[in-house]
């Protein structure tokens, strides 16, 4: 049985279980006490309500993947609204910083080993993704040095210890579409209860990324936050799937561009009509206290996929 071991436990987040916990807990607190636009809370208020009422169910969502201390908070955020405990699997569909190909790769057997121990795979899942779609491969290679997955795992072992997990890297290269719709198609056949996330960082800007449209300081910043990034947020949340890739590519202001347009179409699939914002913030900002002012930032997003629960079916 192959079993993945930690990539970056000890480096993105804590390597023991103890610490691991107690940081995410900190980072769910967290999430509680930072508050982010009136706009954004007030909807990210009434979807909560909306879903405590039963009017309105979550398919999946999107979440940031740098180290815990920049955007712990927002992944938590996200994750803890997604991971309830009836969740069977959880499909990660992650950034491929190092993979190009023209396939999606699934990492289709055996766990992935945390410091909260191990998850297993969805291997039922993953063998009827893989018959069904000509756009994915197994290939657990590409998965060892890639952190864009790995570090929302110990959130859905802490949240759902039951699920099982399904990681997916999804270049921009491919059509991540076809294949969020497939995934979808596939776990309600098999009538999974699946959630879908995709991991993604927006706008890398400043000198050390090599992007400075607008100038080095504050104003290149404010734009990266509030234009740059709120462009490709607002295709997001209008679900437009096909058009995540293309603004990414001409904007750079996504990493995991094929992640998300994969999610959004498997969300869309299910039944979700809309995506909320939940957050939205840079690692300049969460940094600020403890670093001063930077000239470079990383902006983080927290999206989740609603629709109305009869659109649910056997999902």
């Amino acid at each position: 049985m192959s079993v993945r071991s930690p990539a970056v436990a000890g480096h993105f987040y804590p390597a023991s279980d103890r610490a691991c916990r107690s940081e995410i807990e900190a980072c769910l607190a967290a999430a509680d006490r930072v508050p982010t636009r009136p706009d954004v809370d007030s909807d990210a208020a009434a979807l909560r309500s909306a879903v405590a009422a039963g009017t309105q169910c979550l398919f999946g969502g999107i979440v940031p993947h740098a180290g815990w201390m920049c955007s712990g908070a927002v992944a938590g955020e996200v994750l803890r609204e997604l991971c309830r405990p009836d969740v069977e699997t959880v499909v990660v569909f992650g950034a491929a910083h190092r993979l190009a190909g023209r396939k999606a790769a699934v990492f289709a057997e055996g766990g992935w080993s945390t410091p909260l121990g191990e998850i297993a795979i969805d291997e039922e899942l993953a063998s009827a993704v893989l018959s069904a779609s000509q756009d994915v491969e197994p290939d657990s290679r590409a998965h060892q040095p890639e952190h864009s997955i790995e570090v929302q795992v110990p959130f859905v072992q802490y949240l759902t210890p039951s699920a099982r997990l399904l990681p997916i890297l999804v270049p921009h290269t491919v059509p991540a579409s076809v294949v969020g719709r497939t995934v979808a198609e596939q776990a309600r056949r098999m009538g999974r209860r699946t959630v879908f996330v995709g991991s993604t960082d927006l706008t890398h800007y400043g000198p050390r990324y090599d992007y400075t449209p607008k100038g080095v300081g504050p104003a290149g910043l404010a734009w990266a936050k509030d234009v740059n990034d709120r462009a490709i947020i607002d295709l997001i949340r209008r679900m437009e799937a096909d058009q995540i890739a293309p603004e990414a590519r001409r904007h750079q202001n996504a990493c995991g561009a094929g992640a998300v347009a994969a999610t959004v179409a498997a969300c869309r699939s299910t039944g979700a009509l809309r995506g909320v914002l939940l957050r939205h913030t840079t690692s300049g900002e969460v940094l600020r206290d403890r670093y001063g002012d930077m000239d470079d930032a990383v902006g983080y997003a927290g999206v989740v996929f609603a629709g109305p629960p009869e659109s649910m079916g056997e999902h």
